[in-house]
């Protein structure tokens, strides 16, 4: 019953995109507000049919029916109700299912909220959003299947991954970054829209905007949990590796990034206009790059699904997507010409352009080290590893050169900066930052990247801060306001600038913590007899015994010590190893000691079996908790700077095209 249901509620919505799409295009071109709205109903319709698949494959996996191929797979009766729910997204066919949803309720969200705003817009926005879910529809209704059968059915299944039900990161991993992909169909479905209609003003671009925001968050949340799973479960005490997803992940990050700093730009001065649009396409399609790399199995991935037969699919869906999409770029490049020039060097619009082409040299580079192994095949018939080197050597100038220009591009003028402005503004914070980075050279911070890193971001930190007290205290001074209240009110009531400063504040402590925690970090693996210690920086950690035990799905042995810091206990640690029957090999789990000022990570490699020693694996890791609190200040700043502190000045732009274009008026 699952699996006809399923099926037919997966066929019908197919049949109800291609209608949507049809009326929401005829309702344009004739300017029939009845089929423009059908259109708006059919997104409607592909949200309730999505939402009733999706459920019908909890119900397939809560109630382990074993008759559905997906659940044989990937749950079992041994495994928690919690891994059993979230193995939605464990597996191919399930992790389409919940990009089909995921798309169909930001499709239903864009309609509800745009539909009175952008008048001629609209119908072309829901008819591109119905075309990206009719793809992913057909991928469900065919080679990815989630409601095949197996005949007999098992009587019990195999279970997820037991990576995949490891740690509880992973029901907010995968849907953070499929949330972030899916984000960015909107933007491009309305630079596609503006486009086709030739509506290329500027209303458009700020609606995307703030689509773009949420995007961005999104996939920033994606990104920092995913180095976190990857940290506490992978074992190896790291968070980042250059894998060929994470690399797929960070790349329309990239772009997306160029594109929120590019879109001021033309706002302010008119400019960029058939750059920004490029850049949607691009980062739209970087989306289905990463997808395809994901679930073509093409490359070797720690997050790789097995090989299946929608790689192809997804290549000639990208292959579109560029053809049509930079083709109706050229066609209507006569409107977009810029109506401003760069009348400086020395002015916040060039220092927003360097930003875009380091972002996008950052981008390339990532691109091109992922895709490195499969050119190499493909003419030398030999695929070469590329590793962390090749990134590192490429990307860390260009990313100490990013942290300049984040602190200087947003407080540096418009047009021109006076040599008197550039003094006042950079010059306190610019000697801070020097005297930050000798002191870090006092303490031991050697070699010029990591000084750079650090008195970079101090700079960067620093011109922030100084920012907000300058704004706060020009407050006080004429409202009296306390200096809290005021601080609070001028963040209210300039959410986008504050907003964005927030988020770099946030970079600047990522990049402290990927820093302290590469130049400062200890490491050391010793076998250890019961009662013996090994030392670790101010760290003992002393080999207690070993307990075991068996649990429904797995059978586990943890690793007993006590930590003491300068003879004082100060926890007890426990990592272990985890057993699963379908597996040859045990899954590592870690346990760490997280303070602000560093981690205590151990890793239980190998143990007697009679208990009598232990292999640990001991690592000392500086300011790893920065890396996590600096991943959610910049998704706080990202929401503070999507509020629409200037909803008045939108709603008459957007009133005055919407003015300009109704249903109905000739």
């Amino acid at each position: 019953m699952i699996s006809t249901l399923g099926r037919f509620s997966i066929w019908l919505a197919l049949a109800i995109t291609v209608y949507g799409v049809f009326v929401s295009v005829l309702g344009a071109r004739r300017r029939r507000p009845a089929l423009i709205e059908s259109g708006q109903g059919a997104v409607v319709s592909v949200f309730g049919l999505c939402t009733f698949a999706v459920l019908l494959m909890e119900a397939g996996l809560v109630g382990h029916d074993f008759s559905l191929q997906y659940v044989a797979r990937n749950a079992s009766l041994d495994t928690p109700l919690f891994y059993t729910i979230i193995a939605l997204w464990g597996a191919l066919e399930g992790s389409i299912l919940l990009w089909v949803w995921l798309l169909a309720l930001m499709s239903l969200l864009t309609v509800i909220i745009e539909r009175k705003r952008q008048g001629e817009l609209t119908p072309y926005v829901t008819a591109i959003l119905l075309c990206i879910s009719a793809f992913f529809l057909l991928l469900v209704a065919f080679p990815a299947d989630p409601f095949t059968t197996v005949l007999p059915a098992p009587a019990d299944g195999r279970g997820p991954n037991p990576l995949l039900q490891n740690h509880p990161l992973m029901a907010v991993h995968p849907p953070g970054l499929y949330a972030g992909y899916v984000g960015w169909s909107i933007p491009y479905a309305f630079g596609m829209a503006a486009l086709i209609t030739g509506r290329l003003g500027e209303a458009w671009i700020r609606t995307v905007r703030r689509w773009s925001i949420v995007a961005w968050a999104f996939l920033t949340v994606g990104i920092i949990v995913g180095g976190r799973w990857s940290y506490e479960v992978l074992g190896w005490g790291g968070y980042w590796a250059w894998d060929p997803v994470e690399n797929a992940s960070l790349l329309p990050w990239l772009t997306g990034t160029a594109f929120l700093h590019s879109i001021m730009v033309q706002e302010r001065r008119k400019m960029l206009k058939f750059w920004n649009v490029a850049l949607i396409i691009i980062t739209f399609a970087l989306t289905i790059f990463g997808t395809f790399l994901t679930r073509s199995g093409i490359l070797s991935s720690v997050h790789a699904f097995s090989d299946s037969a929608v790689g192809p699919l997804f290549l000639a869906f990208i292959g579109l997507i560029l053809l049509t999409s930079f083709s109706l770029l050229v066609y209507r490049s006569d409107k977009l010409q810029a109506e401003g020039d760069l009348d400086s060097l020395v002015s916040r619009e060039s220092t927003f352009l360097v930003n875009n082409l380091l972002l996008l040299g950052f981008a390339f580079a990532v691109l091109l080290g992922t895709l490195f192994p499969l050119l190499s095949e493909a003419v030398r018939g030999v695929k070469v590893s590329v590793g962390e080197p090749f990134f590192n050597t490429v990307n860390v100038p260009i990313g100490l050169g990013l942290i300049f220009l984040m602190a200087v591009g947003p407080l540096i003028a418009w047009r021109h900066a006076s040599l008197e402005s550039l003094r006042r503004t950079f010059a306190g914070p610019l000697c801070l930052a020097i005297l930050g980075a000798g002191i870090c050279w006092l303490l031991g911070v050697r070699g010029l990247y990591p000084l750079l890193a650090f008195g970079l971001s101090l700079f960067a930190a620093i011109t922030v801060m100084q920012e907000f007290v300058r704004g706060a205290r020009t407050r006080r001074r004429n409202t009296g306001e306390g200096y809290l209240t005021a601080l609070s009110k001028l963040t209210s009531r300039n959410r986008r600038r504050y907003g964005g400063f927030i988020v770099h504040l946030g970079v600047t402590f990522v990049v402290i913590g990927i820093t302290a925690s590469s130049v400062f970090k200890l490491e050391q693996e010793v076998t250890l007899r019961q009662g013996e210690s090994l030392q670790l920086g101010r760290y003992q950690v002393r080999f207690d015994d070993l307990s075991a035990w068996q649990e429904p799905q797995r059978f586990v042995v943890q690793g007993n010590f006590t930590i003491f810091n300068s003879n004082h206990k100060v926890a007890e640690m426990r990592p272990a190893k985890r057993f699963y029957p379908a597996e040859q090999q045990p899954i590592g789990t870690v346990d760490v000691r997280s303070t602000l000022r560093e981690d205590l990570y151990l890793v239980l490699s190998s143990f007697a079996q009679d208990g009598t020693t232990a292999t640990v694996k001991a690592l000392v890791r500086p300011l790893v908790m920065w890396i996590w609190f600096g991943g959610w200040v910049m998704v706080l700043g990202s929401l503070i700077a999507i509020w629409p502190d200037r909803r008045r000045a939108v709603a008459t732009d957007q009133a005055r095209e919407h003015m300009a274009w109704q249903p109905g008026r000739s």
